[in-house]
Order: C-alpha cells, then sequence, then structure tokens
C-alpha cells in the first residue's frame, strides 16, 4: 500500500470538474513534494455506511464525514464548543432565537462560498420526512428547532422549518423552547450544511463516491465506493485553517481482524490501530500503547413487541441477572472498557459538578450479575409462559470482538438458565442496524455512542416511536417525563430536569428494556511519530485537524 499511494492520490487529483465533482483541480489540491510520505494511515474496524451528513447514523461514517466537512461549531480537544464554520453568535434573552454570522473565508472545494441557505438546505434535508433521516429527532426533540415536529410528521412542508438565511453569510435559527446545549449539537453531522446546487447535480448518486461529496474542511476525499475497504483523503488548500493543518492527508483501511491489524501496524503500513482481546495482555507495557475512553454503551436490545417471551418483565430479569459483565471485560474486551449496569454512562454530563451516574450499583435491583436471582426469575417465567425451554437469536456484529463478546454471553445464558438456546446471527454492522431498526430480531448485541454531553442522548432512544427504540417499548409515563425535559417547564429548570431524567432512567432500567454490558474503552497503537489526535467521547470520537506526523 505504501507504494502505490502516492500514485493513487495523484490519479484522484488530476480529475477535472466534471457533473457533480467537487474536486479542486490538481495545482491546489497536491501535496508539496517533499511531504508526500506525510499521509497518516488509520485503521476502522467496520466500513463507512454513509457519507450523506443527514442520513448517516454510525460514528464511523460520523469520523470520516467530519474529516471533509464543517459544521457551524467543532469541539476543542477539551471537549470544549468553539466555533468552526461560525464567526459570530448572538442568542435572544429569551434562549430561543440564534443569529450565526458564517466566516467570510469559508469555501467548498469547488470555489463557492459556504452560505446561510447551505445550512438552511441540510437542515431541511435532516427534517423532512422524504429524506428518511434516522437522525430527523435531532432537529425536533432534541434541538427544538421550531415546527420540526410538525414536518418531520408530515403536517408541515420542511420549508417552515425555523431557519432563514437573512443574507448570504447570516443564518437565523429559532427554537420552540430554550436548549441549555444547542451549541453542542451544531458539531454533530446531521446538522452539516449541504450546497443544494451541487446535491441536485448528483441526484441520488449524492454522496456515494468522491466525486459526489463537497468539502469545505481540513481534507477532500479523493477515492471511495460503498463499503470500501481501503479509501484516501488529501489536504484541503482552500480550508480557511489549512495553514494550522500538518497532515497530507488520511488513508483508511477497514481490518476487521485484530491480529492482521496488529501485523499491518509492525510493518509500518499502519500508524494508528485498536487491539482487541490477549493482543492488549501482550502489548500494554509498550510506549505506544494507549487505552482511550470512546464514549460508546453496549448493550442487548431485547424486542418486546415481536417476542410473547421477551415482553415477559421476569424473563428479561432472568437473562440481564445471568449476565456476568465483569469477566466479558476483564477476559474478552480487555481494553480498558468498564462493566455497565445503567442506561447512561458514567463521566458523560454534569450538573453543579455531580456525575449523573456517580456509580454503577443504584439499578442493583434491576441490572445485577446474581445467578441466583436469575434463576429465580426465570423460574417465574417458565411458569407464567408455559414453557421449560426457550430459543432466542441474537444479532451481532461481525466483528471479531464482537463474535467473541457475543460467543461468552451465550456460554453465560445457557450455563445459568437451563433450558435455554441462543443462536448467534453474524451480519456486517449495516445489516444488523438495519434489521434492528425494521425490529427483525429478538435480541440484538449494539451499541449507542453520545451525540452531545446531555443524559438526554440515551433516553431519548426509549421514547414510543423513537427511529432508536429497537425494542418497540412504550411507557406513558416515561414519554411524559421525557417531554417536560424537552419541552415542558423543565426544560429551563436544569435541577428540575436532572431529578426527572433520574426517574425515567429509574423506569427504564426497572422495566429492562436494556441489559447494559460495557462502556466502551478503545486499545490503540499510535506511533510515536504521531501527536496531536484528539479523542472525545461524544459524538465525534477521532479528530484530525491538529494531528502531526513528524
Amino acid at each position: 500500500m505504501k507504494k502505490i499511494l502516492p500514485f493513487v492520490l495523484s490519479a484522484a487529483l488530476i480529475a477535472s470538474l466534471f457533473s457533480c465533482s467537487g474536486k479542486s483541480d490538481k495545482k491546489e489540491a497536491a501535496a508539496p513534494a517533499e511531504k508526500k510520505n506525510n499521509i497518516l494511515n488509520v485503521m476502522i474496524e467496520v466500513e463507512v455506511e454513509s457519507l450523506d451528513p443527514q442520513q448517516a447514523t454510525d460514528g464511523t461514517s460520523f469520523e470520516v464525514i467530519a474529516d471533509y466537512t464543517d459544521g457551524l461549531k467543532q469541539m476543542a480537544a477539551d471537549g470544549s464548543v468553539i466555533d468552526a464554520l461560525c464567526a459570530d453568535e448572538t442568542v435572544s434573552d429569551d434562549g430561543m432565537t440564534y443569529t450565526f454570522k458564517i466566516r467570510d473565508d469559508a469555501n467548498w472545494s469547488n470555489g463557492q462560498p459556504v452560505t446561510a441557505a447551505d445550512f438552511v438546505f441540510g437542515w431541511r434535508r435532516a427534517a423532512d420526512p422524504a429524506t428518511a433521516s434516522e437522525y430527523a429527532y435531532m432537529m425536533s426533540d432534541i434541538g427544538q428547532i421550531k415546527n420540526a415536529a410538525a414536518i418531520e410528521a408530515g403536517q408541515m412542508p420542511a420549508e417552515q422549518l425555523g431557519v432563514t438565511a437573512l443574507d448570504e453569510k447570516t443564518l437565523k435559527v429559532q427554537l420552540e423552547v430554550p436548549v441549555s446545549y444547542f451549541d453542542q449539537l451544531l458539531y454533530f453531522p446531521t446538522f452539516y450544511p449541504v450546497n443544494e446546487e451541487f446535491y441536485k447535480k448528483c441526484g441520488d448518486t449524492y454522496a456515494t463516491s468522491a466525486d459526489t461529496v463537497l468539502s469545505n474542511g481540513a481534507f477532500m476525499l479523493t477515492d471511495y465506493q460503498p463499503a470500501a475497504n481501503n479509501f484516501t483523503l488529501v489536504k484541503n488548500p482552500k480550508y480557511y485553517n489549512a495553514d494550522k493543518v500538518s497532515l497530507d492527508g488520511l488513508n483508511y483501511q477497514v481490518i476487521k481482524d485484530s491480529q492482521q491489524a496488529l501485523m499491518s501496524y509492525q510493518n509500518g503500513d499502519l500508524d494508528i490501530i485498536q487491539l482487541a482481546g490477549d493482543q492488549v495482555d501482550q502489548i500494554k507495557g509498550d510506549p505506544e500503547f494507549k487505552s482511550v475512553g470512546a464514549g460508546y454503551l453496549w448493550y442487548i436490545s431485547p424486542n418486546v413487541a415481536t417476542s410473547s417471551e421477551l415482553a415477559n418483565l421476569n424473563m428479561r430479569y432472568a437473562l440481564t441477572h445471568a449476565l456476568d459483565r465483569q469477566t466479558i471485560v476483564d477476559s474478552v474486551v480487555k481494553d480498558g472498557s468498564t462493566a455497565a449496569f445503567a442506561s447512561v454512562p458514567n463521566e458523560l454530563a454534569y450538573n453543579h459538578g455531580k456525575d449523573f451516574t456517580p456509580n454503577q450499583t443504584e439499578f442493583a435491583d434491576y441490572c445485577a450479575f446474581d445467578k441466583n436471582k436469575a434463576l429465580d426469575y426465570y423460574n417465574k417465567a417458565k411458569a407464567e409462559l408455559g414453557k421449560d425451554s426457550f430459543s432466542f437469536e441474537m444479532i451481532v456484529d461481525d466483528t471479531e470482538i464482537q463474535q467473541n463478546v457475543a460467543a461468552v454471553i451465550k456460554e453465560e445464558l445457557e450455563s445459568t438458565l437451563p433450558g435455554m438456546t441462543i443462536s448467534l446471527r453474524v451480519e456486517p454492522k449495516k445489516q444488523r442496524v438495519q434489521d434492528m431498526q425494521d425490529g427483525a430480531f429478538t435480541l440484538g448485541l449494539t451499541r449507542w455512542g453520545p451525540d452531545y454531553a446531555d443524559p438526554m442522548t440515551y433516553l431519548g432512544m426509549w421514547v414510543t416511536n423513537n427511529s432508536n427504540n429497537y425494542g418497540l417499548w412504550s411507557n406513558a409515563e416515561y414519554d411524559a417525563l421525557i417531554e417536560e425535559c424537552t419541552t415542558g417547564d423543565l426544560c429551563t429548570d436544569l435541577d428540575g430536569r436532572w431529578a426527572a431524567m433520574k426517574k425515567a432512567e429509574g423506569i427504564v432500567m426497572k422495566e429492562a428494556v436494556i441489559f447494559p454490558l460495557y462502556q466502551q474503552a478503545n486499545a490503540d497503537m499510535i506511533k510515536s511519530n504521531v501527536t496531536g489526535i484528539e479523542f472525545h467521547p461524544v459524538a465525534l470520537n477521532r479528530v484530525y485537524k491538529n494531528t502531526v506526523k513528524k
């Protein structure tokens, strides 16, 4: 790969601007000759699912989209919110109207300026039911943008969304209610701008190749095909902060086998990889090893709507109490991940300095490893269901580590609960997510990464009919609590909102609609000549704008 990379980059860069191609001309885009090897080689475990900022749903896709696209805001190295394309921001006294000035030097890679109209078009796409965005609720339930809920319900046209281009560089945003964390949402890809003229030229091919995306960010995509195992980006010379971007580009490689990844790293073909399982024990003393909190919560989602057996609360209690989470993190994952017994991870959100999840013991009555309790609940479920044996299928990602985790889960459940059979259906992540969204599963081993630093990024998932409520659970009291926190009186009462969200989490845990497993950490190997990769547990897990490869 190292031998052919310069040729690949050069070939990609000589493409002229045809059709909807977003490439710059080769003279501007080409890296200086003396820096051709200043490419960061990055391992990812799964393929990119989508390059469409309003349709992407997974962390890998978000990372790549953010490589070449900026929104109004971005995260600093310490996780705080700072300006990106925003040059100035004003907020009305009632907290319901935001006015953003867009940088004069913000441009797309085809030479057109980034305008307020680009944000209007992108945000309308997100809210429009025709887009079928899984993250549309970020506009309504979370962002509370005026009329977003009605638009998503098909009751209003997307043109009624509360975003307006006052002039070429001035964007006005109107909210239904004040949202204390609104600025945090603006570095999330769903809120990225889209150039309408370019989008319409591309039509159905938009965001399916390097030629059908535009860049306004630090890098530009040079080659990509759907489900590609290898693709590259180069530095964007038209980026407003280009003089502060050290790397000449990024080369991504999809490697699902951790041993293969380690071999490639040791051969010098990769600069950053993720280790798994026994490899961590072997490498822990290496100065290039680093354990980084990834923010993801891994859990099992039971489909309570389509399985009468999983609709039984005692059966769900039996399953969650039979899971030895500590063994999973200590003996299988081994990357610094920690056992989880709550639906909101710790160290995510704070109020007056207090962690929303101060410990992992508050829901021990509903979620703990206890074989005796598991058997007791199991016997009650058998009596209620009139059966002595049960068979459940669990869908699992096709990555090595998740197949290993699933194998242990299968063994734990079958050995603790006599007559229990767990079959595993291994699928590529994209298919697994689709099946869960379609309700075509019984048990799903899945994860959720926080989109912003507030408990609602997790708690919003279990609202009735939320697109990420995979298990199709519904509870009127829960819905009412969440509504109070988002559109009711509590949206401006921070302490009252905090207490209501904690009560809502208690309902989720008491109803056992999630079997938490572990909070993920990434066991990374990073070459000693590489510095400045920013790791974040929220929204964008890795950012390379300030990365240096010496």
